[in-house]
């Protein structure tokens, strides 16, 4: 890439790994490079997110993940194949999926879009796999998580200052 992207869309669906969702969302709401944040969650997603971080109901979900509230990141429905990023016309920069779920993998891979994740992912989308560091020594589940999203971030051209580099 040769800019930041500015406008991102972020998924997740039903695999384990909330917290790496929560971590990604914070580093991109206070990027500010980051403009506009697409964050899209399908059913499984919010069953799993519901059990991992303890929230309730489907109200606020940007605001109940974040633990505050957000105006560049705006919630879509995965029901509503007709949202904005369902078109190759949105400019959207860049496609997160975290955590993403096999079957969510293999419907993108395979051009099976029958929610608007996949939709979405028409154009294109980063599968980072969900393999935290641990070389660094991580005292707490957060730092992992927080390191693994600035890893992802750095992956798409938003490299995070307050990154772990490896020193050899």
């Amino acid at each position: 890439m040769t800019q930041p992207p500015l406008n991102l869309t972020i998924a997740t669906t039903g695999a384990s790994g909330a917290l790496f969702l929560r971590k990604l969302l914070l580093a991109v709401d206070r990027d500010k490079r980051v403009q506009t944040v697409n964050f899209i969650a399908s059913d499984a997603a919010l069953r799993v997110i519901a059990e991992e971080l303890g929230l309730r109901g489907r109200s606020n979900l940007t605001g109940q993940i974040l633990r505050r509230s957000s105006r560049k990141i705006r919630s879509q429905t995965n029901a509503d194949i007709g949202a904005n990023v369902a078109s190759g016309s949105y400019p959207a920069d860049a496609m997160i999926v975290i955590p993403c779920s096999v079957g969510t993998l293999a419907r993108v891979a395979n051009g099976i879009a029958s929610h608007l994740i996949e939709r979405a992912a028409d154009a294109g989308a980063t599968i980072f796999p969900l393999i935290p560091a641990y070389y660094f020594r991580p005292a707490t589940l957060d730092q992992m998580a927080h390191e693994f999203a600035c890893r992802v971030l750095a992956h798409i051209g938003l490299p995070q200052a307050d990154a772990y580099q490896w020193k050899g």
